[in-house]
């Protein structure tokens, strides 16, 4: 049974109609067009400095914030790599999260606002994620502690697309892969996921499935690198996973649980009954226990 905070969260989520953003494929198309006009803001709240060396560089076109603890040395790294639909800039959410690695995990965190889609398609994208991992997971070596992948949504998709990409590659993976309601498979076509979206307070089906089709670009979309569902999980780091059943995202979830011990993959699988999508991130019960277990995964990591 959930949180009776998550369960007004998720009420409050449907009365202001967070749906209504992937409810249709005009819906995103106009949200893309208006982000075109007008970009929104990646850049994180002066307060992250308050707690945090922040810094900014690029890696291509992309602006890459580094976040380190102030005054204190980093235990481990983090490659934080943020949702949204691949349409959809970093929010409060993201870097609040982004605030709390750092301050209980000691971590230095990076992350990427990476180029959205249209312009910011599959095939350019989860290279530049691929080769951001590898260096930071070079850097480690040299002594800044272990390397803890974490996306959320579809940044956990481009995530375990860049470790899958990075190990056909060189055979190099990070300490450990962390997915909080990934978005593995954009087409959208699992028969289990009509059932679940009547009740998501947060997805729909026609809005993910245009979003997926942007990011797509010129590939099909059970491309790996569109849909890293559809590749091998041999090889990848251990993986923790964490997902609602009020999600419509579910069943790439439990897909993957299943792929990935088939392909002899350690996987640590977190499914909370009645959560909504991305609920590690949010201000409930069921959150914070989640994210207090992502910061012992990101110390374990250190230690080793």
């Amino acid at each position: 049974m959930p949180s009776l905070r998550s369960r007004a969260l998720s009420v409050a989520l449907i009365a202001a109609g967070r749906r209504r953003r992937f409810a249709s494929a005009e819906a995103v198309r106009s949200r893309v067009a208006a982000s075109a006009r007008r970009p929104a803001s990646h850049l994180p709240p002066r307060s992250l400095g308050r707690v945090a060396e922040v810094s900014r560089t690029f890696v291509g076109a992309w602006p890459v914030y580094d976040a380190s603890p102030r005054g204190a040395e980093p235990a481990a790294q983090v490659l934080f790599v943020h949702g949204g639909g691949y349409v959809n800039e970093l929010v409060r959410l993201h870097w609040s999260m982004i605030r709390m690695l750092v301050v209980q995990a000691q971590a230095r965190v990076v992350v990427p606002a990476y180029i959205l889609a249209p312009r910011g398609t599959a095939d350019r994208t989860v290279p530049v994620a691929a080769d951001l991992l590898s260096g930071l997971i070079e850097s480690g070596r040299d002594g800044d502690g272990g390397t803890v992948l974490v996306g959320d949504s579809a940044g956990a998709g481009l995530a375990l697309a860049a470790a899958q990409r990075l190990r056909d590659r060189s055979g190099v993976q990070p300490s450990r892969i962390v997915l909080i309601s990934p978005w593995l498979d954009v087409s959208m076509s699992h028969p289990d996921q009509a059932a679940i979206e009547a009740a998501d307070p947060v997805l729909a089906r026609p809005g993910l499935r245009e979003a997926g089709r942007l990011y797509a670009g010129t590939l099909a979309a059970d491309d790996p690198r569109v849909s890293p569902l559809h590749g091998s999980f041999a090889g990848l780091a251990p993986l923790t996973v964490f997902t609602g059943t009020r999600d419509v995202l579910t069943t790439d979830s439990r897909e993957l649980l299943r792929r990935a011990r088939a392909d002899g993959v350690e996987v640590e699988f977190h499914e909370e009954a009645g959560l909504p999508h991305a609920y590690p991130l949010l201000p409930v019960p069921e959150g914070r226990a989640a994210r207090k277990r992502i910061v012992e995964l990101i110390r374990t990591a250190a230690d080793r």
